[in-house]
């Protein structure tokens, strides 16, 4: 994967955590402090990390070589 795909994923993974502690009454994550902005932040990760063409899947990495060999992507 790269480095954008893993970032996003983290992100991710960071914003959903902290909405299921907010939710079951547990301390979140210091750096979110108030439900509603992890629920936005979740919200925004969900739509960062899974709409973006991140090539996790076997075809997606085949898709990612073709645009790679043909110049069309980083």
């Amino acid at each position: 994967m790269d480095k954008g795909t893993i970032i996003r994923t983290i992100a991710l993974g960071i914003a959903w955590a902290n909405m299921l502690l907010s939710n079951y009454g547990l301390q979140p994550i210091p750096v979110v402090s108030e439900d509603i902005i992890a629920e936005i932040l979740a919200g925004f990760a969900t739509v960062w990390a899974w709409f973006r063409n991140n090539y996790i899947t076997f075809k997606g990495k085949k898709q990612k070589q073709v645009l790679q060999e043909e110049g069309l992507t980083k």
